[in-house]
């Protein structure tokens, strides 16, 4: 019995904060649907949006099908340093596991398909520890996404191609993106690698 009234408690706990976070901050109820469509009107940053309030400024995301029959399912962002493309998809990604875990999102309103996963390959690190270079690291993680991800996943991808020089950087960016794009899952690819559009 402990062990139920703790489960439940814990589930009463989370649905509270969810509540709370949701009327505080107003959160939507996000639709949705068994489709591989994620259409996010004036989306905020759960965090940033806390943080800033009324200085963060909301955007859109439109990937997959849609009202245009137009939308793409993959959206490369490209801009200098500090420009928002990192905040842009950390969003979109942190939206799409709110949607999935139940809770309300912060958006105008949101039309999300169901994900079977979410796959993300960001920042810089290395595990020279164990022999693996920054790049070692990245190529990795790409592969990974690559060889796993399906018509039905959320790809977010930030600097794909940095750690090596900058023809090979992009010439590995490029592929990936084209490989990501023929695959139709749904991708956001942020780069400095601006030729590639």
């Amino acid at each position: 019995y402990l062990h139920n009234f703790g489960e439940t408690a814990a589930q009463l706990d989370v649905l509270a904060c969810f509540a709370r976070q949701a009327i505080r901050f107003r959160y939507v109820r996000p639709t949705l649907v068994d489709k591989p469509a994620m259409h996010i009107v004036a989306a905020r940053h759960p965090v940033l949006d806390q943080l800033l309030g009324d200085q963060f400024v909301p955007n859109d995301v439109e990937l997959g099908p849609g009202p245009s029959s137009l939308s793409p399912t993959l959206a490369l962002i490209t801009g200098p340093n500090m420009a928002g493309k990192s905040t842009y998809i950390r969003q979109t990604a942190l939206i799409v596991l709110l949607a999935h875990t139940g809770s309300y999102v912060p958006a105008e309103s949101a039309t999300i398909g169901l994900c079977d996963r979410i796959f993300t390959r960001i920042g810089a690190s290395d595990e020279l520890h164990s022999g693996q270079s920054t790049f070692m690291v990245e190529m990795t993680e790409t592969a990974n996404i690559c060889n796993h991800a399906t018509p039905a996943s959320l790809v977010i991808l930030d600097e794909i191609g940095r750690g090596t020089s900058t023809l090979d950087g992009l010439s590995l960016a490029w592929a990936i993106g084209e490989y990501l794009a023929k695959l139709q899952c749904r991708c956001l690819f942020a780069t400095h690698y601006h030729e590639i559009t």
